[in-house]
């Protein structure tokens, strides 16, 4: 799951329903079908673009490590040389672990000023980058779908919702790799003994449905870590009414979170609820379960702020099927036990030729912005793409004009990869047509065959899951 840089969240969405079930559209009160504004984040600028990289891979990477119950002392060992190889000058280890450049080295706008017909980095996703930009999401035109706004150049989506009584906004990062929902607390304080930043918080001086169930939960993501009181109290999504749902408000955030620039308040997870630290109902099967949509169903298109569209949403109880080829909507048996959304991985192929990289799964994660695959495959994948380089510092670099055609096959259906996607960041900011930082890296943290599929392939699929038939949905844009 990442909100500015310091937050490498990232929302993935898989989404699954039958397609008989939905073969035709249908109304509101026909599908039961919520849609919910997914909105863009922005991020820090004071960071080099190597940096940035380096704290998307090691949350990433921690991520992994969380869904797959393994240790993660030797990921932040490399974590630490790897940030130190960088070496850029005056640059200093902050008391958060991240590396800071100081405000005199960092980029500005016209740093990656370049032609808009130029082949290279994106301008707009140079413009997002150098200035945090939030890019808000346009206003739906599907019924019943909320608009998921984009941070800075595709690191983060939150949606917004109501909460309490009377009801007021929150920014919510939309998480498919996890499943608790929480915001922070009156009062809340961050690691360090400082307040919890410039968010909306909720308890019983701002609302007066909250209830408190004296019970207490902790969760940890690959960007912190977040502890307090499980609470009842009115949650809107879609205009949908929750009432007395079950949720958590943070009294102690990590630093990343409490950071007044990071603009989400809170997190919505979307996995299953066998996965929740609170042992409640995600807000999805919380709606299925009150009659408000037909099934448990979330269905994410992810946007690409490149292609100045804003178009991201999030669909609660259906499927939007003006968003996707409907003759390439593949359904994928969940094989994750645990309550991830993890499908079978049928080949991966450059231009068109299979690499050879078979019997792998993929956890899918809107939270996460990278693709993270084990070190054999990543040095596999680029060998493939002309130009592309081990960067020696836990991932690669690809040129940022590559036109490499890499394509992930689910359910005997494969989806390229924008080329825009592998170039996340030019390694000079003044050099928008040379080396970009790989969208790919490598990462032997879950089992030998297994991949984190974040933003970078999500958004080039509808991504669609659905609780009660332990399914994932995939299909191709349009």
């Amino acid at each position: 799951m990442q909100l500015t840089p310091s937050f490498v969240l990232i929302l993935g969405i898989l989404f699954q329903i039958t397609l008989d079930a939905y073969a035709i559209p249908l109304t509101r009160e026909q599908m039961g079908v919520v849609k919910l504004p997914l909105k863009r984040t922005p991020m820090r600028s004071d960071l080099h673009p190597q940096m940035l990289f380096q704290m998307h891979n090691a949350r990433a990477q921690r991520r992994l490590a969380r869904m797959t119950g393994r240790a993660m002392k030797e990921v932040d060992q490399l974590t630490v040389r790897g940030t130190a190889r960088i070496g850029l000058p005056g640059a200093k280890l902050g008391s958060n672990n991240d590396l800071n450049v100081p405000s005199t080295g960092k980029a500005s706008a016209s740093d990656f000023a370049v032609d808009a017909a130029t082949d290279g980095f994106s301008p707009a996703d140079a413009q997002a980058l150098a200035d945090n930009t939030l890019t808000t999401a346009n206003t739906p035109t599907t019924a019943n779908s909320v608009g998921l706004d984009d941070q800075a150049n595709d690191v983060g989506y939150i949606a917004t919702v109501q909460m309490g009584t009377p009801p007021r906004d929150f920014k919510l990062l939309m998480d498919s790799g996890s499943a608790d929902v929480w915001v922070g607390a009156e009062g809340c304080q961050s690691a360090n003994g400082s307040d919890c930043g410039n968010h909306v918080f909720l308890g019983s001086q701002s609302s007066s449905s909250f209830v408190e169930t004296q019970k207490l939960f902790e969760t940890t993501y690959g960007s912190g870590a977040v502890r307090g009181n499980i609470i009842q109290d009115n949650l809107v999504v879609a205009g949908l009414q929750l009432p007395g749902h079950t949720f958590g408000v943070a009294t102690e955030e990590s630093d990343n979170f409490a950071s007044p620039e990071t603009l989400f308040d809170g997190i919505m997870g979307v996995a299953q609820s066998t996965l929740s630290e609170q042992k409640a109902l995600t807000p999805v099967e919380a709606l299925a379960k009150a009659g408000l949509i037909k099934q448990p169903i979330i269905s994410f298109k992810i946007p690409r702020l490149a292609d100045q569209k804003n178009d991201g949403e999030a669909t609660l109880g259906a499927l939007d099927f003006s968003k996707f080829d409907q003759n390439t909507l593949v359904t994928i048996n969940n094989v994750n036990p645990q309550g991830f959304w993890e499908a079978p991985v049928d080949g991966v192929a450059m231009n068109g030729v299979d690499l050879g990289l078979n019997n792998r799964t993929a956890i899918l994660d809107t939270g996460t912005t990278l693709l993270i695959v084990p070190p054999a495959d990543a040095q596999a994948i680029h060998k493939a793409i002309p130009g592309a380089k081990d960067n020696g510092q836990l991932g690669f670099t690809v040129p940022c004009t590559t036109n490499a055609a890499l394509s992930f096959t689910f359910g005997q259906q494969a989806f390229p990869i924008d080329s825009r996607d592998l170039a996340v960041a030019p390694v000079d900011p003044n050099n928008p047509t040379g080396d970009c930082i790989s969208g790919i890296s490598a990462a032997q943290v879950g089992s030998p065959n297994q991949f984190l599929a974040g933003d970078v392939f999500l958004k080039n699929a509808y991504f669609s899951t659905n609780v009660e038939d332990n399914t994932i949905q995939l299909a191709k844009l349009i």
